[in-house]
Protein backbone atom coordinates (compact mmCIF):
# COMPACT_ATOMS: atom_id res chain seq x y z
CA UNK A 1 0.00 0.00 0.00
CA UNK A 2 2.24 3.31 -0.94
CA UNK A 3 0.95 6.07 0.85
CA UNK A 4 0.87 9.77 -1.07
CA UNK A 5 4.08 11.52 0.49
CA UNK A 6 2.01 14.50 2.93
CA UNK A 7 2.99 17.89 3.10
CA UNK A 8 4.79 17.79 7.03
CA UNK A 9 0.98 19.03 8.32
CA UNK A 10 0.06 21.36 11.64
CA UNK A 11 -3.35 19.83 12.49
CA UNK A 12 -5.56 22.24 15.15
CA UNK A 13 -9.23 20.61 14.32
CA UNK A 14 -11.16 17.89 13.62
CA UNK A 15 -12.16 19.11 10.62
CA UNK A 16 -8.43 19.58 9.40
CA UNK A 17 -7.95 16.15 10.65
CA UNK A 18 -10.88 14.88 8.24
CA UNK A 19 -8.75 15.77 5.08
CA UNK A 20 -6.46 13.13 5.97
CA UNK A 21 -8.57 9.59 6.35
CA UNK A 22 -8.68 6.77 4.49
CA UNK A 23 -10.05 3.87 5.82
CA UNK A 24 -8.11 0.73 3.92
CA UNK A 25 -9.44 -2.10 6.02
CA UNK A 26 -12.89 -1.14 5.98
CA UNK A 27 -12.80 -0.32 2.12
CA UNK A 28 -10.50 -3.12 1.49
CA UNK A 29 -11.53 -6.00 3.48
CA UNK A 30 -15.01 -7.77 4.18
CA UNK A 31 -17.68 -6.77 6.50
CA UNK A 32 -19.28 -9.42 8.82
CA UNK A 33 -22.72 -9.68 6.36
CA UNK A 34 -24.84 -9.71 9.95
CA UNK A 35 -23.29 -6.62 11.01
CA UNK A 36 -25.38 -3.37 11.40
CA UNK A 37 -25.09 -0.57 9.29
CA UNK A 38 -25.66 2.03 12.75
CA UNK A 39 -22.71 0.12 14.61
CA UNK A 40 -25.56 -0.78 17.55
CA UNK A 41 -23.89 -4.03 18.14
CA UNK A 42 -23.50 -4.59 21.85
CA UNK A 43 -24.74 -8.49 22.74
CA UNK A 44 -22.38 -11.20 22.53
CA UNK A 45 -22.97 -13.25 19.79
CA UNK A 46 -20.99 -15.72 16.71
CA UNK A 47 -19.62 -13.46 13.72
CA UNK A 48 -18.97 -16.42 11.58
CA UNK A 49 -17.07 -14.63 8.60
CA UNK A 50 -16.19 -11.52 7.43
CA UNK A 51 -13.11 -9.29 8.52
CA UNK A 52 -14.14 -7.18 10.76
CA UNK A 53 -17.97 -5.75 12.33
CA UNK A 54 -18.88 -2.32 12.43
CA UNK A 55 -18.98 -0.91 15.92
CA UNK A 56 -20.55 2.58 17.52
CA UNK A 57 -18.15 2.87 20.32
CA UNK A 58 -19.93 3.57 23.99
CA UNK A 59 -19.05 7.06 25.12
CA UNK A 60 -17.75 7.63 28.69
CA UNK A 61 -19.75 10.04 31.02
CA UNK A 62 -18.28 13.35 31.32
CA UNK A 63 -14.99 12.46 29.81
CA UNK A 64 -11.75 13.93 31.67
CA UNK A 65 -8.10 15.23 30.29
CA UNK A 66 -5.24 12.92 31.71
CA UNK A 67 -2.81 12.85 29.39
CA UNK A 68 -1.53 12.79 25.71
CA UNK A 69 1.89 12.08 23.94
CA UNK A 70 3.84 14.99 23.26
CA UNK A 71 6.23 13.30 21.28
CA UNK A 72 3.41 11.39 19.12
CA UNK A 73 1.47 14.15 18.66
CA UNK A 74 4.50 15.75 16.95
CA UNK A 75 5.38 13.03 15.05
CA UNK A 76 1.72 12.60 13.50
CA UNK A 77 1.24 16.37 12.92
CA UNK A 78 -1.30 17.26 15.72
CA UNK A 79 -0.58 20.53 17.52
CA UNK A 80 -0.50 20.22 21.32
CA UNK A 81 -3.53 22.32 21.59
CA UNK A 82 -5.60 19.85 19.65
CA UNK A 83 -5.41 17.60 22.90
CA UNK A 84 -8.02 20.02 25.13
CA UNK A 85 -10.30 20.36 22.11
CA UNK A 86 -13.81 20.08 23.05
CA UNK A 87 -14.55 18.00 19.45
CA UNK A 88 -11.08 15.66 20.26
CA UNK A 89 -12.16 14.70 23.67
CA UNK A 90 -15.44 13.75 22.32
CA UNK A 91 -14.21 11.87 19.14
CA UNK A 92 -11.13 10.16 21.33
CA UNK A 93 -13.69 9.15 24.79
CA UNK A 94 -15.84 7.42 22.68
CA UNK A 95 -18.17 9.95 21.08
CA UNK A 96 -18.15 9.57 16.95
CA UNK A 97 -21.44 10.45 16.27
CA UNK A 98 -20.50 13.88 15.10
CA UNK A 99 -17.06 13.55 13.69
CA UNK A 100 -17.11 15.57 10.91
CA UNK A 101 -17.83 14.16 7.09
CA UNK A 102 -15.87 11.85 5.56
CA UNK A 103 -15.09 10.31 9.00
CA UNK A 104 -16.46 7.11 9.65
CA UNK A 105 -19.58 7.68 12.36
CA UNK A 106 -19.17 4.00 13.16
CA UNK A 107 -15.83 2.38 14.03
CA UNK A 108 -14.93 -1.47 13.62
CA UNK A 109 -13.91 -4.53 15.47
CA UNK A 110 -12.37 -7.44 14.48
CA UNK A 111 -12.40 -11.24 15.33
CA UNK A 112 -9.46 -13.58 16.12
CA UNK A 113 -9.09 -16.74 16.99
CA UNK A 114 -6.77 -18.09 20.47
CA UNK A 115 -3.97 -20.27 21.05
CA UNK A 116 -2.02 -20.35 24.24
CA UNK A 117 1.15 -21.40 24.17
CA UNK A 118 0.96 -23.32 20.50
CA UNK A 119 -1.86 -25.01 21.57
CA UNK A 120 -5.43 -24.20 19.51
CA UNK A 121 -8.62 -23.14 22.18
CA UNK A 122 -11.91 -23.18 21.96
CA UNK A 123 -13.89 -23.82 25.20
CA UNK A 124 -12.92 -19.90 26.41
CA UNK A 125 -15.27 -18.95 23.97
CA UNK A 126 -18.98 -18.37 24.86
CA UNK A 127 -20.14 -20.40 22.13
CA UNK A 128 -17.50 -23.07 22.12
CA UNK A 129 -16.75 -22.51 18.66
CA UNK A 130 -13.99 -20.03 18.60
CA UNK A 131 -16.35 -17.47 16.63
CA UNK A 132 -16.85 -15.45 19.59
CA UNK A 133 -12.98 -14.35 20.06
CA UNK A 134 -12.25 -10.67 18.77
CA UNK A 135 -12.20 -7.37 20.21
CA UNK A 136 -14.28 -6.88 23.61
CA UNK A 137 -13.46 -3.55 23.83
CA UNK A 138 -11.36 -2.20 21.43
CA UNK A 139 -12.80 -0.38 18.90
CA UNK A 140 -10.87 1.22 15.78
CA UNK A 141 -12.19 4.51 15.28
CA UNK A 142 -9.88 6.03 12.71
CA UNK A 143 -7.49 5.18 9.82
CA UNK A 144 -5.54 7.87 8.32
CA UNK A 145 -2.26 9.33 6.15
CA UNK A 146 -0.40 11.62 8.32
CA UNK A 147 3.00 12.88 6.86
CA UNK A 148 3.42 10.02 4.77
CA UNK A 149 2.60 7.50 7.03
CA UNK A 150 -0.79 5.02 7.81
CA UNK A 151 -2.09 4.60 11.05
CA UNK A 152 -4.93 3.17 12.75
CA UNK A 153 -6.26 4.74 16.20
CA UNK A 154 -8.39 2.63 18.73
CA UNK A 155 -10.34 2.90 21.41
CA UNK A 156 -9.21 0.36 24.50
CA UNK A 157 -12.38 0.27 26.80
CA UNK A 158 -14.76 1.87 23.85
CA UNK A 159 -17.42 0.09 25.30
CA UNK A 160 -19.26 -3.53 24.25
CA UNK A 161 -19.13 -5.35 21.13
CA UNK A 162 -19.91 -8.24 19.94
CA UNK A 163 -16.99 -10.25 20.95
CA UNK A 164 -17.18 -8.53 24.43
CA UNK A 165 -18.56 -12.32 26.12
CA UNK A 166 -21.10 -10.50 28.19
CA UNK A 167 -18.71 -7.86 29.82
CA UNK A 168 -18.97 -4.57 29.82
CA UNK A 169 -16.73 -3.54 27.24
CA UNK A 170 -14.45 -0.98 29.85
CA UNK A 171 -11.17 -0.67 31.13
CA UNK A 172 -10.43 1.12 34.30
CA UNK A 173 -8.59 4.05 35.21
CA UNK A 174 -5.30 1.94 36.84
CA UNK A 175 -5.41 -0.69 33.69
CA UNK A 176 -5.34 2.56 31.24
CA UNK A 177 -2.39 4.78 33.19
CA UNK A 178 -0.48 1.53 33.05
CA UNK A 179 -0.84 1.12 29.26
CA UNK A 180 -0.54 4.42 28.59
CA UNK A 181 2.50 4.99 30.09
CA UNK A 182 4.29 1.93 29.01
CA UNK A 183 3.71 2.63 25.10
CA UNK A 184 5.14 5.78 25.82
CA UNK A 185 8.21 4.03 27.58
CA UNK A 186 8.53 1.51 25.47
CA UNK A 187 8.47 3.52 22.38
CA UNK A 188 11.43 5.66 24.09
CA UNK A 189 13.26 2.83 24.65
CA UNK A 190 13.32 2.24 20.95
CA UNK A 191 11.97 -1.41 20.68
CA UNK A 192 8.58 -1.20 18.88
CA UNK A 193 5.46 -0.85 20.33
CA UNK A 194 1.82 0.46 19.91
CA UNK A 195 1.82 3.93 20.74
CA UNK A 196 0.28 6.16 23.18
CA UNK A 197 -1.81 8.94 21.79
CA UNK A 198 -4.23 10.19 24.61
CA UNK A 199 -5.94 9.26 27.82
CA UNK A 200 -9.60 10.12 29.10
CA UNK A 201 -11.14 9.66 32.58
CA UNK A 202 -15.07 9.76 34.03
CA UNK A 203 -16.15 10.13 37.30
CA UNK A 204 -19.30 9.79 36.51
CA UNK A 205 -19.23 6.25 35.47
CA UNK A 206 -17.11 3.21 37.66
CA UNK A 207 -17.25 -0.69 36.99
CA UNK A 208 -16.59 -3.10 38.99
CA UNK A 209 -13.25 -5.37 39.34
CA UNK A 210 -12.00 -8.01 41.05
CA UNK A 211 -8.79 -6.86 42.73
CA UNK A 212 -6.97 -6.97 46.30
CA UNK A 213 -7.21 -5.57 49.24
CA UNK A 214 -4.50 -3.27 50.78
CA UNK A 215 -1.47 -5.44 51.89
CA UNK A 216 -2.52 -8.69 50.13
CA UNK A 217 0.10 -11.07 49.56
CA UNK A 218 -2.20 -13.92 48.05
CA UNK A 219 -2.42 -14.65 44.22
CA UNK A 220 -5.69 -13.99 43.52
CA UNK A 221 -7.91 -11.16 44.43
CA UNK A 222 -10.09 -11.55 47.31
CA UNK A 223 -12.85 -8.51 46.49
CA UNK A 224 -14.59 -6.63 44.13
CA UNK A 225 -14.05 -2.77 43.88
CA UNK A 226 -15.59 0.16 42.18
CA UNK A 227 -12.84 1.56 39.79
CA UNK A 228 -13.63 4.96 37.32
CA UNK A 229 -13.65 3.98 33.86
CA UNK A 230 -10.97 5.14 31.25
CA UNK A 231 -10.59 5.34 27.63
CA UNK A 232 -6.84 5.45 26.26
CA UNK A 233 -6.21 5.70 22.30
CA UNK A 234 -3.73 3.55 21.13
CA UNK A 235 -2.36 3.89 17.59
CA UNK A 236 -0.56 1.49 15.56
CA UNK A 237 0.20 1.01 11.82
CA UNK A 238 -2.08 -2.03 12.16
CA UNK A 239 -3.85 -4.04 14.68
CA UNK A 240 -3.26 -7.00 12.95
CA UNK A 241 -2.61 -9.83 14.80
CA UNK A 242 -1.37 -13.55 14.76
CA UNK A 243 -4.70 -15.01 16.26
CA UNK A 244 -6.41 -12.43 13.01
CA UNK A 245 -4.64 -14.82 10.19
CA UNK A 246 -5.21 -17.97 12.68
CA UNK A 247 -8.76 -17.19 12.46
CA UNK A 248 -8.87 -17.22 8.23
CA UNK A 249 -6.78 -20.15 8.25
CA UNK A 250 -8.85 -22.16 10.54
CA UNK A 251 -11.77 -21.32 8.73
CA UNK A 252 -10.40 -22.23 5.58
CA UNK A 253 -8.51 -25.60 6.62
CA UNK A 254 -12.15 -26.63 8.13
CA UNK A 255 -14.12 -25.39 4.65
CA UNK A 256 -16.51 -23.45 7.10
CA UNK A 257 -17.73 -21.51 4.03
CA UNK A 258 -17.36 -20.71 0.33
CA UNK A 259 -14.88 -17.50 0.73
CA UNK A 260 -13.00 -18.86 3.94
CA UNK A 261 -9.71 -19.26 1.96
CA UNK A 262 -10.24 -15.96 -0.02
CA UNK A 263 -11.18 -14.06 3.21
CA UNK A 264 -7.36 -15.67 4.58
CA UNK A 265 -5.61 -14.60 1.37
CA UNK A 266 -7.27 -11.39 1.83
CA UNK A 267 -5.84 -10.78 5.36
CA UNK A 268 -2.61 -11.98 4.76
CA UNK A 269 -2.03 -9.53 1.69
CA UNK A 270 -3.81 -6.08 3.89
CA UNK A 271 -0.72 -7.04 6.49
CA UNK A 272 1.68 -7.07 3.82
CA UNK A 273 0.00 -3.95 2.64
CA UNK A 274 -0.19 -2.18 5.49
CA UNK A 275 3.14 -3.44 7.52
CA UNK A 276 5.45 -4.83 4.84
CA UNK A 277 5.02 -3.16 1.47
CA UNK A 278 8.88 -1.26 1.56
CA UNK A 279 10.30 -4.86 2.22
CA UNK A 280 7.78 -7.11 -0.40
CA UNK A 281 7.43 -6.52 -3.73
CA UNK A 282 4.15 -6.13 -4.71
CA UNK A 283 4.40 -7.43 -8.22
CA UNK A 284 5.36 -10.81 -6.75
CA UNK A 285 3.37 -14.20 -6.60
CA UNK A 286 1.32 -14.86 -3.65
CA UNK A 287 3.73 -17.70 -2.68
CA UNK A 288 6.92 -15.81 -2.80
CA UNK A 289 4.92 -12.79 -0.53
CA UNK A 290 4.17 -15.55 1.62
CA UNK A 291 7.59 -16.85 1.76
CA UNK A 292 8.90 -13.03 2.44
CA UNK A 293 6.39 -12.28 5.01
CA UNK A 294 7.17 -15.23 7.05
CA UNK A 295 10.72 -14.54 6.81
CA UNK A 296 10.00 -10.51 7.67
CA UNK A 297 8.04 -11.58 10.64
CA UNK A 298 10.45 -14.05 11.94
CA UNK A 299 13.22 -11.28 11.79
CA UNK A 300 10.92 -8.26 13.31
CA UNK A 301 9.96 -11.03 16.14
CA UNK A 302 13.32 -12.59 17.35
CA UNK A 303 14.70 -8.65 17.25
CA UNK A 304 11.61 -8.03 19.38
CA UNK A 305 12.01 -10.40 21.96
CA UNK A 306 15.59 -10.37 22.47
CA UNK A 307 15.05 -6.63 22.98
CA UNK A 308 12.06 -7.47 25.61
CA UNK A 309 14.66 -9.04 27.70
CA UNK A 310 17.78 -6.41 27.25
CA UNK A 311 15.06 -3.77 29.31
CA UNK A 312 13.98 -6.14 31.27
CA UNK A 313 10.46 -6.30 30.09
CA UNK A 314 7.87 -9.51 30.39
CA UNK A 315 4.76 -9.44 28.56
CA UNK A 316 3.15 -11.68 30.82
CA UNK A 317 0.48 -12.91 28.56
CA UNK A 318 1.67 -13.68 25.35
CA UNK A 319 -0.53 -15.66 23.25
CA UNK A 320 -1.47 -15.50 19.73
CA UNK A 321 -4.15 -12.93 20.15
CA UNK A 322 -1.97 -10.58 22.06
CA UNK A 323 1.30 -11.02 19.26
CA UNK A 324 0.99 -8.25 17.13
CA UNK A 325 1.45 -9.70 13.26
CA UNK A 326 3.33 -6.22 12.69
CA UNK A 327 6.22 -7.27 14.93
CA UNK A 328 5.64 -5.26 17.62
CA UNK A 329 4.63 -4.91 21.25
CA UNK A 330 0.86 -5.05 21.88
CA UNK A 331 -1.47 -5.61 24.31
CA UNK A 332 -0.47 -4.14 28.00
CA UNK A 333 -2.36 -5.97 30.55
CA UNK A 334 -0.69 -8.15 32.63
CA UNK A 335 2.80 -6.85 31.59
CA UNK A 336 6.07 -6.08 33.98
CA UNK A 337 9.33 -4.37 34.11
CA UNK A 338 11.21 -7.13 36.54
CA UNK A 339 12.84 -5.62 39.52
CA UNK A 340 15.66 -8.84 41.35
CA UNK A 341 16.49 -10.49 38.36
CA UNK A 342 14.94 -14.05 38.01
CA UNK A 343 14.51 -16.26 34.88
CA UNK A 344 11.43 -17.45 36.07
CA UNK A 345 9.60 -14.05 36.88
CA UNK A 346 6.41 -13.76 35.46
CA UNK A 347 3.50 -10.68 36.63
CA UNK A 348 0.52 -12.26 35.79
CA UNK A 349 -0.38 -14.93 38.59
CA UNK A 350 -2.46 -17.25 35.42
CA UNK A 351 -0.01 -16.51 33.17
CA UNK A 352 2.39 -20.16 34.36
CA UNK A 353 5.83 -20.35 33.33
CA UNK A 354 5.52 -20.31 29.58
CA UNK A 355 5.29 -17.11 29.74
CA UNK A 356 7.85 -16.58 32.36
CA UNK A 357 10.90 -13.21 31.82
CA UNK A 358 13.50 -15.44 29.92
CA UNK A 359 10.86 -18.11 28.38
CA UNK A 360 10.06 -15.44 25.89
CA UNK A 361 11.92 -16.36 23.54
CA UNK A 362 10.08 -19.97 23.69
CA UNK A 363 6.76 -18.61 23.74
CA UNK A 364 7.36 -16.47 20.54
CA UNK A 365 8.17 -19.34 18.52
CA UNK A 366 4.98 -21.12 19.55
CA UNK A 367 3.30 -18.14 18.25
CA UNK A 368 5.73 -18.46 15.00
CA UNK A 369 4.72 -21.87 14.19
CA UNK A 370 0.84 -20.96 14.65
CA UNK A 371 1.23 -17.79 12.41
CA UNK A 372 3.52 -20.58 10.06
CA UNK A 373 1.18 -23.38 9.90
CA UNK A 374 -1.68 -20.21 8.74
CA UNK A 375 0.28 -19.59 6.08
CA UNK A 376 0.34 -23.16 4.91
CA UNK A 377 -3.23 -23.02 3.33
CA UNK A 378 -2.18 -20.79 1.12
CA UNK A 379 0.89 -22.83 -0.17
CA UNK A 380 -0.88 -26.49 0.38
CA UNK A 381 -0.90 -27.03 -3.55
CA UNK A 382 2.78 -26.39 -3.95
CA UNK A 383 5.17 -28.63 -2.15
CA UNK A 384 8.18 -26.53 -3.05
CA UNK A 385 6.64 -23.44 -1.18
CA UNK A 386 5.59 -25.25 1.76
CA UNK A 387 8.81 -27.06 2.36
CA UNK A 388 10.55 -24.06 2.04
CA UNK A 389 7.51 -22.13 4.65
CA UNK A 390 8.94 -25.41 6.67
CA UNK A 391 12.18 -24.08 6.44
CA UNK A 392 11.58 -21.07 7.86
CA UNK A 393 9.89 -22.27 10.52
CA UNK A 394 12.40 -24.31 12.04
CA UNK A 395 15.15 -21.69 12.21
CA UNK A 396 13.12 -19.73 14.28
CA UNK A 397 15.27 -21.34 17.01
CA UNK A 398 18.75 -20.22 16.03
CA UNK A 399 17.83 -16.94 15.09
CA UNK A 400 16.78 -16.38 17.74
CA UNK A 401 19.76 -17.38 19.44
CA UNK A 402 21.17 -15.12 17.16
CA UNK A 403 19.70 -12.47 18.85
CA UNK A 404 20.03 -13.33 22.14
CA UNK A 405 23.68 -13.65 22.43
CA UNK A 406 23.94 -9.73 20.21
CA UNK A 407 22.42 -8.96 22.94
CA UNK A 408 23.79 -10.03 26.04
CA UNK A 409 27.01 -8.86 24.15
CA UNK A 410 25.55 -5.15 23.96
CA UNK A 411 24.01 -5.72 27.20
CA UNK A 412 27.93 -6.66 28.60
CA UNK A 413 29.95 -4.07 26.45
CA UNK A 414 31.57 -7.14 24.51
CA UNK A 415 32.30 -7.13 20.88
CA UNK A 416 31.50 -10.69 20.55
CA UNK A 417 29.40 -13.12 23.08
CA UNK A 418 31.18 -14.98 25.69
CA UNK A 419 29.24 -17.84 26.69
CA UNK A 420 31.03 -18.61 29.48
CA UNK A 421 30.82 -15.41 30.99
CA UNK A 422 27.09 -14.60 30.37
CA UNK A 423 26.30 -17.97 32.13
CA UNK A 424 28.71 -17.06 35.44
CA UNK A 425 27.31 -13.80 35.35
CA UNK A 426 23.18 -15.64 35.40
CA UNK A 427 24.31 -17.72 38.08
CA UNK A 428 25.48 -14.90 40.28
CA UNK A 429 22.74 -13.06 39.29
CA UNK A 430 20.48 -15.77 40.90
CA UNK A 431 22.28 -16.43 43.58
CA UNK A 432 22.73 -13.02 45.22
CA UNK A 433 19.64 -11.15 44.42
CA UNK A 434 20.57 -8.27 42.22
CA UNK A 435 18.37 -5.55 40.43
CA UNK A 436 18.58 -6.31 36.79
CA UNK A 437 18.18 -2.55 35.59
CA UNK A 438 21.03 -1.13 38.11
CA UNK A 439 23.15 -3.91 37.93
CA UNK A 440 23.43 -3.29 33.93
CA UNK A 441 23.64 0.78 34.33
CA UNK A 442 25.93 0.44 36.80
CA UNK A 443 27.73 -2.04 35.13
CA UNK A 444 27.86 0.36 31.66
CA UNK A 445 30.06 3.08 34.08
CA UNK A 446 32.72 0.67 34.24
CA UNK A 447 33.81 0.54 37.37
CA UNK A 448 36.93 -0.26 39.26
CA UNK A 449 35.49 -2.83 40.98
CA UNK A 450 32.63 -4.88 42.01
CA UNK A 451 31.83 -2.37 45.23
CA UNK A 452 30.53 0.10 42.84
CA UNK A 453 27.71 -3.09 41.42
CA UNK A 454 26.73 -3.85 44.82
CA UNK A 455 24.31 -0.79 44.69
CA UNK A 456 22.08 -3.13 43.11
CA UNK A 457 22.66 -5.76 45.45
CA UNK A 458 19.76 -7.41 47.15
CA UNK A 459 21.73 -8.99 49.95
CA UNK A 460 24.62 -8.05 51.55
CA UNK A 461 27.80 -10.49 50.36
CA UNK A 462 30.11 -9.00 52.75
CA UNK A 463 30.17 -12.32 55.10
CA UNK A 464 30.06 -14.67 52.20
CA UNK A 465 33.85 -14.49 51.27
CA UNK A 466 33.27 -17.60 48.50
CA UNK A 467 30.51 -15.32 46.71
CA UNK A 468 32.27 -12.52 46.75
CA UNK A 469 35.35 -14.00 45.58
CA UNK A 470 33.45 -15.64 42.64
CA UNK A 471 32.09 -11.84 41.89
CA UNK A 472 35.73 -10.18 42.04
CA UNK A 473 36.62 -13.44 39.16
CA UNK A 474 33.94 -12.59 37.26
CA UNK A 475 34.48 -8.68 37.19
CA UNK A 476 38.09 -9.16 35.98
CA UNK A 477 37.53 -11.38 33.70
CA UNK A 478 34.97 -9.05 31.85
CA UNK A 479 37.18 -6.12 31.84
CA UNK A 480 39.73 -7.72 30.75
CA UNK A 481 37.21 -8.79 27.99
CA UNK A 482 35.58 -5.29 26.97
CA UNK A 483 39.22 -3.52 27.63
CA UNK A 484 41.59 -5.74 25.45
CA UNK A 485 39.69 -3.49 22.29
CA UNK A 486 40.69 -1.38 20.34
CA UNK A 487 37.94 1.21 22.09
CA UNK A 488 38.48 3.57 24.67
CA UNK A 489 37.32 2.38 28.32
CA UNK A 490 34.28 6.03 27.76
CA UNK A 491 33.87 4.96 24.25
CA UNK A 492 32.51 1.09 25.27
CA UNK A 493 30.77 3.36 28.42
CA UNK A 494 29.10 5.49 26.20
CA UNK A 495 27.88 2.41 24.15
CA UNK A 496 26.55 0.41 27.08
CA UNK A 497 24.38 3.59 28.31
CA UNK A 498 22.62 3.43 25.37
CA UNK A 499 21.84 -0.26 25.49
CA UNK A 500 21.29 -0.12 29.14
CA UNK A 501 18.16 1.90 29.91
CA UNK A 502 18.55 3.83 33.62
CA UNK A 503 15.32 4.04 34.55
CA UNK A 504 12.29 1.40 33.58
CA UNK A 505 8.94 1.24 34.39
CA UNK A 506 8.26 -0.76 37.07
CA UNK A 507 5.25 -1.55 38.60
CA UNK A 508 5.70 0.57 42.47
CA UNK A 509 6.01 3.20 40.44
CA UNK A 510 2.91 3.07 38.79
CA UNK A 511 0.81 1.64 41.79
CA UNK A 512 0.75 5.50 43.35
CA UNK A 513 0.08 7.06 39.78
CA UNK A 514 -2.90 5.61 39.13
CA UNK A 515 -3.90 5.62 43.16
CA UNK A 516 -3.59 9.39 43.07
CA UNK A 517 -5.44 9.31 39.22
CA UNK A 518 -8.31 8.05 40.89
CA UNK A 519 -8.84 10.92 43.39
CA UNK A 520 -8.13 13.57 40.36
CA UNK A 521 -4.34 14.22 41.09
CA UNK A 522 -2.53 13.42 37.64
CA UNK A 523 0.76 14.83 38.68
CA UNK A 524 2.88 11.73 39.00
CA UNK A 525 1.72 10.44 35.34
CA UNK A 526 2.90 13.55 34.07
CA UNK A 527 5.97 13.46 36.00
CA UNK A 528 6.37 9.59 35.31
CA UNK A 529 5.71 10.04 31.72
CA UNK A 530 8.37 12.73 31.69
CA UNK A 531 10.92 10.39 33.15
CA UNK A 532 10.08 7.54 31.07
CA UNK A 533 10.51 8.92 27.83
CA UNK A 534 14.31 9.68 28.58
CA UNK A 535 15.15 6.47 30.28
CA UNK A 536 18.64 6.38 29.04
CA UNK A 537 19.50 10.10 30.26
CA UNK A 538 21.24 10.89 33.55
CA UNK A 539 18.28 13.60 35.05
CA UNK A 540 18.84 14.83 38.14
CA UNK A 541 19.49 14.22 42.12
CA UNK A 542 16.07 14.45 43.05
CA UNK A 543 14.65 11.99 40.56
CA UNK A 544 18.04 9.80 40.57
CA UNK A 545 17.12 9.47 44.50
CA UNK A 546 13.28 8.57 43.77
CA UNK A 547 13.64 6.35 40.90
CA UNK A 548 16.46 4.87 40.55
CA UNK A 549 16.76 2.51 43.47
CA UNK A 550 16.24 -0.94 44.94
CA UNK A 551 12.63 -2.28 44.63
CA UNK A 552 11.61 -1.70 49.12
CA UNK A 553 10.96 -4.84 50.89
CA UNK A 554 7.76 -4.93 51.78
CA UNK A 555 6.93 -4.58 47.99
CA UNK A 556 8.56 -7.91 47.39
CA UNK A 557 5.14 -10.63 47.18
CA UNK A 558 3.32 -7.67 47.40
CA UNK A 559 -0.33 -8.93 45.65
CA UNK A 560 -0.97 -5.65 42.90
CA UNK A 561 2.72 -4.81 42.43
CA UNK A 562 5.08 -7.81 42.23
CA UNK A 563 2.26 -9.10 40.85
CA UNK A 564 -1.18 -9.04 39.06
CA UNK A 565 -4.45 -11.63 38.17
CA UNK A 566 -5.40 -9.75 35.27
CA UNK A 567 -5.34 -6.56 32.66
CA UNK A 568 -9.11 -5.08 33.59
Amino acid sequence: MNETKQIKQNVKTLNELSKYVDYSLMNNLNCDPDAKEDGIDYSPRQVFSGHYVTVKPTPIKEPEYIAHSETLFKELGFDDSLAKDDEFTKMFSGDISNVPDPMNKVGWATGYALSIYGNEYYHQCPFKTGNGYGDGRAVSILEAVLNGKRWEMQLKGGGQTPYCRGADGRAVLRSSVREFLAQEHMHSLGIPTSRSLSLFTSKKEKVRRPWFSEGLYSKDPDRMILEDVAISTRVAPSFIRVGQVELFARRARKNEYDTAKEELEKIVLHLIDREYSEVIDSSLSLEEKVLLLATQFRNRLTSLISNWIRVGYCQGNFNSDNCAAGGFTLDYGPFGFIDEFDPEYQPWTSGGGHFAFLNQTVAAEQNFNVFCNSLKVLLESNKEYLDKLEEIKDSFESVMKTQMEKMWASKLGLATYDEELYVDLEILLVQTSVDYTIFFRELSQIPESIEALKKSFYKDISSNTELENRWSQWFEKWKLSILSTSKSKDEISKKMKLVNPKYTLREWFLVPAYKQASVGKYSLIKELQEIMINPYLEQSKEIEEKFYSLKPTQFFNLAGVSHVSCSS
